[in-house]
């Protein structure tokens, strides 16, 4: 680590409807039932023992179309600018995206998820399990998240994916 550098590889791809960045919800919790799969390498087979038993899992995947790094920007639920580690934005330094979806079930190197906010073809670097007891916690504060009125975070979270769903 002496340049500061990390190599990553891919340990799947992400596949789900969502083929055009602008109409992808921002989070899964605005895609609700969104079903898509995640084809993991056979070599990391084995490292799907036992997480069947997992509801939830969190996926870390590398943001491979976002072109530009911006240390302030202004999200789609706000509209002030914030910088860019107090949002979930896709265009920062190393363009690591996270999220937490429902596990439907896994048939050899194939998982089956729910709820999924992230683009077709997305390179996976990693999995890991939502564990209530480690991962919810009390009294959370969200910063400026806590001003975005919920009707107004839908709305604008949706990003007219809905919209566009039944189209062809």
């Amino acid at each position: 680590m002496k340049d500061n550098r990390f190599v990553f590889q891919s340990i799947g791809i992400i596949h789900s409807p969502h083929k055009e960045i602008s109409k992808i919800p921002i989070q899964p919790v605005f895609c609700n039932d969104i079903e898509g799969t995640i084809i993991l390498n056979n070599r990391y087979i084995d490292g799907l023992k036992d997480l069947q038993g997992f509801s939830h899992i969190y996926l870390f995947y590398y943001f491979n179309h976002s072109q530009k790094t911006c240390l302030r920007l202004k999200p789609y639920l706000s509209d002030h600018e914030h910088g860019i580690f107090a949002t979930r934005a896709p265009h920062r330094p190393n363009k690591l995206g996270m999220s937490l979806v429902r596990l439907d079930r896994i048939e050899n190197n194939t998982l089956y998820v729910k709820d999924l906010d992230i683009l077709d073809g997305t390179p996976l670097l990693d999995i890991k399990p939502y564990i209530q007891r480690f991962d919810s916690r009390e009294d959370v504060k969200s910063g400026w998240q806590d001003t975005v009125l919920n009707d107004v975070a839908t709305v604008r979270g949706l990003r007219d994916f809905k919209s566009q769903k039944g189209k062809s």
